[in-house]
């Protein structure tokens, strides 16, 4: 007979992520293979223009909206997630509720993905909240690689100075040192 393990030392089990309530993954995956958009039919059109755009612009999007917030905003990321590993797990998948926005994408990293984020949270239209994320995702970015090149460069080229500087001081100083005077014995 054994005993059970006290729980400080049970494996943790990964649990399946949660997901917006009510929402059929199958039936979204379905939605989206035509014109790569599931949302409701009034904005579906305009959605599907805008997605056609972005994809036309090199941006491999697609769009889900769902009709409510669940109780927490990482809830769209893990759908996003969900669906682009049931599509194929390409491209960027964007998923839009009244007030938040989730994404996964392949091919963009996750801090431009947060910031068009940000640009389509309570926004309440998805039309524009999409406009908004596209235009943040393919604007201009900041070359961070090249920022922290010349910052790392600039490091090196300061400490080599003041190394130079100090080397230089060292010599000069023992170049000034006179040597030490004999003592007088004579009074």
């Amino acid at each position: 007979m054994s005993l059970p393990l006290p729980s400080h030392l049970r494996t943790v089990v990964p649990v399946a992520a949660d997901l917006p309530p009510g929402v059929d993954v199958d039936a979204i995956v379905a939605g989206l293979a035509g014109d790569h958009v599931y949302a409701p039919s009034d904005v579906e059109p305009e959605l599907a223009g805008q997605v056609a755009q972005a994809r036309a612009d090199g941006l491999d999007l697609s769009v889900v909206v769902v009709p409510q917030n669940g109780w927490h905003d990482s809830l769209l990321r893990n759908l996003a997630t969900q669906v682009a590993a049931d599509e194929g797990g390409g491209g960027t998948v964007l998923v839009l509720s009244p007030d938040w926005a989730g994404t996964h994408s392949d091919t963009i990293s996750r801090v431009t993905l947060e910031a068009g984020e940000d640009q389509a949270k309570f926004v309440g239209d998805p039309v524009v909240a999409t406009r908004n994320f596209v235009d943040e995702v393919q604007g201009p970015q900041l070359p961070w690689t090249g920022i922290g090149a010349v910052l790392v460069a600039g490091t090196v080229l300061a400490v080599a100075g003041v190394y130079a500087l100090k080397t230089r001081r060292a010599k000069a100083a023992a170049d000034r040192v006179e040597p030490p005077r004999p003592v007088s014995t004579q009074s």
